[in-house]
Parts: structure tokens; C-alpha cells; sequence
């Protein structure tokens, strides 16, 4: 930056300072707003209150705060229902994982039986409703969490990652899920 330039900047700069504090830039603040130098002008004025004042007065400013939007108040769209359920299953099935993997390591000492021939015969005594839905409640989980993760794999490379292409992709990943896991169920 040459001399005069610098000069220039400087003259510029202390003239828009004292333009901004002086009593005058407070009248002149549509002026101001239409070029686009307007700064704030906010005299701050501090107190020193004991304890339990600032308590009250803190507590009284949350009542007053807005409170965060809730999920009610949007319009659901598949890529928030399955992000959610993309995450949500995943929670499931390592829940499902690590307690049944404790389960069966801690079952000699307890005295359980989760032994394959023991939950095989266990199963098979169950009515036929409470076996159809607990192998959807297995298989849906599993098929859609996998198959949405092939979604993300094809995402990484770049592709179907339009907002059109993301809808039908995430339709069609629901819809496979469920076909995929009541075909599981009924094997």
C-alpha cells in the first residue's frame, strides 16, 4: 500500500470514528443505514446486585427466553425421518448387540440357558404372532440400517446427491427395508 493510499485510509477512517461518536451521527442514522456505515450506538450501564438479586433477575430472563421449535412444528420430510431412523436403528441393533453379548457371557454364572438348542426351543413354543413380530423387530432394523448405509457409501462418491434423487433414494430405502424384513420374517 503506497503513502498517500495509507494517508487516505487513515483520513477515512478517523472521520467515520468521529462521525460515529459524535452527538450529530445519531440523527443522521437513515443516512447512515443507506450507505452502509451505520454503527450502533448502545451505552452500557453495569450494577453490582448481591447474589440472590442476580438469581431472580437471571431466572426471571429465562421465563422469558423463547423456547426452541419442536419437531411438531415442522413438516416431516423423508430426510429427517430417515437421518433419525438411520440413527435410531443403529442405537437398536448395538443395544441389542451389547446386551446380548453380556447376557451370554454372564449367563454360566447366573444360571441361564442361552445356549442356541435353549433359544431355538424357547422360540419355537411361541405363538405365531409373537414370532412374526419379533422378527420384524429384528430384521427392519438390520435390513434398513444396511441398506442406508449403502445409500451413504454412494453418497461418499458423489452421486444421487441431488435434493430429487435424495427423496426417491430415501423412499426407496424405507421401502425395501420393510419388504426386505417381512421377507425375513416369514422365512
Amino acid at each position: 500500500m503506497s503513502l498517500s493510499m495509507f494517508s487516505q485510509r487513515a483520513v477515512q477512517l478517523s472521520t467515520r470514528r468521529l462521525a460515529a461518536t459524535s452527538a450529530f451521527s445519531r440523527t443522521i442514522t437513515p443516512l447512515a443505514i443507506a450507505t452502509g456505515q451505520h454503527i450502533q450506538y448502545r451505552p452500557a450501564a453495569t450494577a453490582t446486585v448481591p447474589t440472590a438479586t442476580a438469581d431472580t433477575i437471571l431466572a426471571a430472563q429465562r421465563r422469558n427466553r423463547p423456547v426452541s421449535p419442536h419437531l411438531t412444528i415442522y413438516k416431516p420430510q423423508i430426510t429427517w425421518i430417515g437421518s433419525s431412523l438411520n440413527r435410531i436403528t443403529g442405537v437398536y441393533l448395538s443395544g441389542i448387540f451389547y446386551i446380548f453379548g453380556i447376557a451370554y457371557l454372564a449367563a454360566p454364572t447366573i444360571g441361564w440357558h442361552l445356549e442356541s438348542a435353549s433359544l431355538a426351543a424357547a422360540f419355537a413354543s411361541w405363538p405365531i404372532i409373537a414370532k412374526v413380530f419379533t422378527k420384524v423387530m429384528l430384521a427392519f432394523p438390520f435390513t434398513y440400517h444396511s441398506l442406508n448405509g449403502v445409500r451413504h457409501l454412494v453418497w461418499d462418491t458423489g452421486a444421487a446427491f441431488t435434493n430429487k434423487q435424495v427423496i426417491v433414494t430415501g423412499w426407496t430405502v424405507m421401502g425395501l427395508a420393510g419388504l426386505s424384513a417381512l421377507a425375513l420374517a416369514f422365512l
